[in-house]
């Protein structure tokens, strides 16, 4: 079995094993202290020394992790990625009852879901409960690991435009939980999963998700399709990368921030100060100054890992006529003159050389000139973090959608260009 099928079951166990951002961060969590690295606490004083190997978490769903060189820090090597998707979020209180027969669940959009692609699916959710122990609030993590929910699509018969129709966020993507004998039972079955009591429960971050496993198909199994590749695909590529990496002259980070995708302008998101904290953090501890800080930053470069937009072959006019994405064609660098993408001329030449020296081949995605395109993390981080920064991704088609699809070459690709990035 060739490595690139390898790597790509690999990567769909991650997935499977990562139905929140919170379970993301834990499964990180987990391989970084696998690997040698000493967990720190935001709320605790840090001891940080020479050849030392870190990571620090934030709300339970961001996390940095971070080596230090022998010597004397050079300036920085960072790979920033974002862990939460687009998907459905349960509400406080969210038990509806429906003609005294059904019982649906309460839910709003979060992100920029494709609403149609949530339906006909069999369905679960995960996330976290927030119970006291002891005097403290503490998560806990939560993934009902059986088929629970469903949002079912009307007949044609009896909605002849349906194939034309806008769905209602409030009251047609509300999923079915059970029969009416469910009623006064949904806190009942997540407590039993989360193995805690009903009465101890003070809050909940709880979302759905698609049971559908992720898979590698295609004639020549060159495609793999899941939920959540929109960004844990880069975020599991970029932090192989990281580990395999010799980061023997630079400080080297890896970030996963929460809430990209609506807007990071959270605490724990990629425009808070979360970074630029761990930063000074780590240079207090080694007792650099603050102009030895500042000079670091000048000798330094990220990487904004999210996923790009393959050309889509029912709809190729949608793309740029001459930068033209293809799935497993290379990693993609991302630019735009209104700097939604950070990319600029220096940092894609720096990347470019990157991926020389690794041996991948790369592509370039601009959106259409009378078309306007997403955003991602790398602008909001570097304006807390001014480094050189450049935005790059993974090819892929149905972005957005409950199930999506990217190939099975360019996850390899991104391994190894992270890999000589954190040299």
């Amino acid at each position: 079995m060739n490595d690139t099928y390898t790597l790509s079951q690999e990567l769909l166990t991650f997935l499977d094993a990562s139905p929140s951002c919170f379970h993301a961060v834990k499964n990180i969590s987990d391989q970084l202290t696998k690997y040698g690295f000493t967990q720190l606490a935001e709320n605790q004083r840090w001891e940080i020394k020479p050849g030392g190997k870190y990571f620090v978490t934030r709300n339970g769903s961001s996390l940095a992790a971070f080596t230090i060189p022998e010597k004397k820090i050079k300036g920085w090597r960072i790979a920033a990625s974002h862990g939460d998707s687009p998907c459905l979020k349960i509400k406080e209180n969210p038990e509806i009852a429906v003609e005294n027969h059904y019982i649906q669940l309460n839910i709003e959009r979060y992100g920029g879901i494709i609403n149609n692609a949530w339906l006909d699916r069999p369905l679960s959710l995960a996330g976290r409960v927030i119970v006291k122990e002891d005097g403290r609030l503490v998560n806990k993590l939560v993934n009902i690991d059986r088929d629970l929910l469903l949002i079912p699509n009307i007949a044609p018969h009896l909605y002849r435009d349906i194939n034309k129709h806008e769905y209602n966020m409030q009251k047609e993507m509300l999923p079915i939980y059970g029969d009416i004998s469910a009623k006064g039972t949904f806190m009942k079955t997540v407590v039993e999963a989360a193995g805690v009591s009903e009465a101890d429960i003070l809050g909940h971050d709880l979302y759905l998700y698609v049971r559908q496993k992720g898979t590698v198909w295609g004639a020549s199994r060159e495609y793999i399709a899941s939920s959540r590749l929109d960004d844990l695909h880069c975020a599991f590529a970029s932090f192989k990368g990281f580990l395999s990496g010799e980061k023997s002259e630079h400080g080297a980070i890896y970030c996963l921030f929460d809430n990209e995708e609506v807007g990071s302008l959270t605490r724990q998101g990629a425009a808070s100060t979360f970074l630029k904290d761990t930063m000074n953090r780590i240079c207090d501890a080694l007792s650099m100054s603050r102009e030895d800080y500042l000079i670091s930053l000048a000798d330094s470069y990220m990487l904004s890992c999210d996923n790009a937009h393959a050309v889509h072959p029912s709809y190729t006019e949608k793309s740029d006529p001459s930068n033209r994405p293809y799935i497993n064609e290379g990693i993609v660098i991302k630019y735009t003159a209104e700097q939604t993408y950070c990319s600029d001329g220096l940092s894609g030449a720096m990347f470019k050389d990157v991926c020389k020296r690794a041996g991948v081949p790369y592509q370039i995605f601009t959106n259409r000139s009378d078309s306007r395109g997403g955003s991602t993390l790398g602008n909001l981080s570097s304006a807390q973090v001014a480094v050189s920064t450049v935005d790059i991704g993974l090819p892929q088609l149905a972005m957005h959608s409950s199930y999506e699809i990217a190939g099975t070459k360019d996850t390899g690709y991104l391994v190894k260009a992270a890999e000589v990035f954190f040299e």
